[in-house]
């Protein structure tokens, strides 16, 4: 087990620096701009008008012409989180704008599978407008064929593009003066809603700034731009929460979110189960699941799925969502898990983690496609380098190796993406810099690992701990813990979890308990002056730590929690990772 400080080189002193200045300060938040950064506020808001005047009046004069014509209009739903917030959002707008014509005359469509944009959009009869949130900017001969049908396409989206399209009208912050390139589909969405606001003379965006913080958290937006992190911090406050699906699901999952919601809480407790049903739910799930986070939808009572239900029974649509979300996630984390136990089984057979980027070519069946990009997620951040999982598609006679890829964001190549494309060996890699579609020629795999080997040499590809403390032994600050357990409400992209080191600490037999043994088992170390917490534990390893006449020695890396018990708050220290050091038979 490795371990070493984020900042090694900069001398922080307790006089001059507090606890949450050094965890920012570690994060890359400038010292003068922690503060700030802690107290953001609206001011820290980018102006919608920064998205382009001209394309927002043009996208306005399309939607409201199909409006005051009662034409109809199809809305493209998009096949991520952040795609289904993005269209609830302005579905719950219109709504509010526009009921009647909500209701009568904007129609949805849903992919297949996990496809963007308008690639495989079809039966567009009698539709007189087209609207793509979260994606489409890149989509050129898509716009170009609607455009000669005399159908209007407005793209509200936030990927990189070439340019901006002729044939559509495009609101993106990536091809605009606006600032905030960390801002996803949904957040443009919300400025759109915004300065239709503005033009009908209404207040109506605010209301869905829960929406916002989701759909930017499930996208892995960075937490240091200040506009992204003040729009989650709002949205995710208990007076904003108000859309349906995040209400219920916030309630079935409460334990694990530990009554509140925070960045981390939902990116692990709520995010998980939209990308499950897209991934793996049928058609009439996913629009359930879309039906539940729009208030005038969610409440409406359906014909009961329950099991052991009777004929007549109902329930409200948002019950059933939260009910089939549920079983939906369950299946795929049973389907994610046996992938990781195939995929663990190859990189030992094909010594993958020989090479700079651990990259599988997989065959039909090995793993289901649509996790994919889940597993390589789970890979990337266990074995902490750039991860792609592949699979053997046969165009034209030819083999290409197709699939999903995510960086590692501590590589010292910022843009996984970016590396792919400058190798000139790839079809194509299109997505977010950290993670995106990957397509590589099979004839190209060869020179491809030896581009990335060459390009990646300076990373060790050891997995490390990086940590704002190291304590000796039992020489740990109480209150460094407790500071750092109260910011769990800033953990998120880019700013990650803190963690500290315990180097040295001697285990005696009475310091050790194993709690629970029957049922979950948890170790406990009982230090002075706080408690240290192995979940997931067993009888096995309490023996192993076990000493009655000596003591047993470890390192551990850990996270910070603070334990209220009968209003008494102690601090508390979870444990990531250990090793044994030493054992001594008698301990004086």
């Amino acid at each position: 087990m490795k371990y070493e400080l984020i900042n090694p080189d900069i001398q922080f002193s307790e006089q001059s620096h507090n606890t949450i200045e050094r965890v920012l300060i570690n994060r890359g938040i400038p010292a003068n701009l922690v503060e700030k950064y802690l107290n953001t506020t609206d001011e820290d808001i980018n102006h919608y008008n920064l998205l382009g005047r001209e394309q927002l009046e043009a996208a306005y004069y399309a939607l409201t012409s199909a409006i005051v014509k009662n034409e109809n209009a199809l809305l493209i739903i998009d096949s991520d989180a952040d795609g289904y917030t993005s269209a609830a959002v302005l579905t719950n707008y219109l709504y509010d704008l526009a009921p009647d014509w909500v209701t009568n005359h904007l129609f949805f469509f849903q992919h297949e599978g996990k496809q963007h944009g308008l690639a495989d959009v079809s039966d567009i009869e009698e539709i007189s407008l087209i609207i793509v949130p979260d994606a489409g900017s890149n989509d050129y001969v898509h716009h170009k064929y609607f455009a000669d049908m005399g159908i209007p396409v407005i793209i509200l989206d936030h990927h990189e593009a070439e340019k901006i399209s002729e044939d559509a009208i495009v609101i993106n912050n990536q091809l605009s003066d606006y600032p905030n390139k960390s801002f996803s589909g949904v957040g443009i969405v919300w400025q759109f809603c915004r300065f239709l606001d503005e033009k009908t003379n209404h207040n109506y965006a605010d209301k869905y700034i829960d929406l916002v913080a989701l759909g930017n958290i499930s996208d892995m937006m960075s937490l240091k731009d200040l506009e992204t992190k003040h729009l989650i911090t709002e949205g995710l406050k208990q007076e904003n929460v108000h859309n349906p699906f995040i209400v219920a699901i916030s309630i079935k999952n409460s334990f694990s979110l530990g009554g509140k919601l925070t960045p981390i809480g939902v990116a692990f407790y709520i995010t998980p189960f939209i990308n499950a049903m897209v991934r793996s739910g049928t058609q009439e799930e996913k629009e359930l699941l879309f039906k539940a986070m729009l208030p005038h939808e969610a409440f409406v009572k359906v014909p009961s799925t329950k099991r052991g239900h009777k004929p007549g029974d109902q329930e409200k649509i948002v019950d059933q969502a939260i009910r089939i979300v549920t079983n939906v996630k369950a299946r795929q984390t049973k389907s994610q898990d046996n992938g990781l136990s195939k995929l663990e089984n190859l990189i030992e057979e094909r010594d993958l983690l020989e090479n700079k980027v651990l990259l599988f070519q997989c065959e039909s069946g090995d793993i289901p496609k649509n996790i994919a990009g889940l597993i390589a997620n789970k890979f990337m951040a266990k074995y902490q380098r750039h991860t792609a999982i592949l699979f053997r598609a046969t165009i034209d006679g030819e083999i290409y190796w197709r699939g999903s890829a995510r960086g590692y964001s501590r590589s010292d190549i910022e843009s996984f993406k970016d590396l792919c494309a400058e190798s000139g060996l790839v079809e194509y890699a299109e997505g977010h810099a950290s993670a995106f579609g990957l397509s590589i020629k099979d004839e190209n795999i060869p020179a491809f690992i030896e581009f990335t080997n060459k390009a990646l040499e300076n990373d060790s590809g050891d997995v490390s701990y990086f940590v704002d403390y190291i304590y000796q032994g039992k020489n740990i600050n109480p209150q460094h813990i407790l500071d750092i357990a109260q910011l769990d409400y800033l953990w998120g992209q880019d700013i990650p979890e803190a963690l500290v080191a315990i180097e040295g600490l001697k285990i005696t037999g009475n310091m050790l308990t194993l709690m629970s043994p029957d049922k979950k088992p948890t170790l406990k170390i009982t230090l002075p002056n706080l408690s240290i917490i192995k979940f997931k534990s067993s009888q096995e390893e309490y023996d192993k730590l076990y000493s009655d006449t000596g003591y047993v020695e470890i390192n551990l890396v850990g996270t910070c929690n603070a334990n209220s018990w009968n209003g008494n708050i102690s601090p508390q220290i979870f444990v990531k990772d250990y090793e044994i050091i030493t054992q001594d038979k008698y301990y004086f």
